[in-house]
């Protein structure tokens, strides 16, 4: 079994947080809480690169689309179609035109728990609903589910992260190639790994 220091997870900063100038923070944001930036590179995606992320997992699809159904009766209203497939057709298309609409950088971060601390620093999905003040969506974005909504586009949240390990697997390998996920040592790893720290004192 691998040690929890060698989890990796990937982290896109979106056209909208690349636009804003928000790489920086982001980096800054996982590198201080120990994670380790393994991989990295900016890219312009193409629509079939984005859509075939989303649908690394077969059943995302219909998850999604039933998600937005039950998103749309919680807030009283109809949803466009009973489908979950039809619903989530809309969101898959709005993803495509937001995250090629311009450079993403892309990042595979490592450490110990490197998909559930990513998933805690980034915040929920919907700035206004579930993200934190805090983390990166809550303090460097203000889209809602709804005004996404009615202006039928996919919600600017800034960055992506996996939400699995397995996921995190699929995902580095699509917009990865082997040769770029560098494996290397940090000389604060001793710090935060090692099963002692031994003594700091001098002689």
């Amino acid at each position: 079994m691998a040690h929890f220091k060698e989890e990796r997870t990937l982290v896109i900063v979106k056209p909208d947080g690349v636009q804003r100038g928000l790489i920086g923070e982001v980096i800054k944001r996982f590198e201080r809480v120990g994670l380790k930036l393994v991989g990295a590179k900016m890219m312009v995606a193409s629509p079939e690169h984005i859509e075939q992320h989303y649908t690394l997992d077969p059943n995302w699809r219909r998850a999604n689309g039933e998600k937005t159904i039950k998103a749309y009766r919680d807030k009283g209203l109809t949803p466009p179609s009973e489908d979950p497939l039809v619903v989530n057709s809309a969101t898959l298309n709005g993803l495509k035109v937001y995250l090629s609409s311009g450079p993403v950088v892309c990042m595979v971060w490592q450490g110990a728990h490197a998909v559930q601390i990513v998933r805690k620093i980034a915040g929920g999905t919907e700035p206004l609903a579930s993200a934190d003040i805090g983390t990166i969506r809550g303090d460097f974005a203000l889209d809602s589910y709804q005004m996404s909504d009615v202006d039928k586009r996919a919600t600017r949240n800034v960055v992506h992260a996996s939400g699995s390990v397995s996921e995190a697997t699929d995902e580095i390998a699509h917009w990865f190639k082997p040769g770029e996920v560098i494996s290397y040592r940090l000389l604060n790893e001793a710090i935060i790994y090692a099963p002692e720290l031994g003594s700091f004192l001098g002689d």
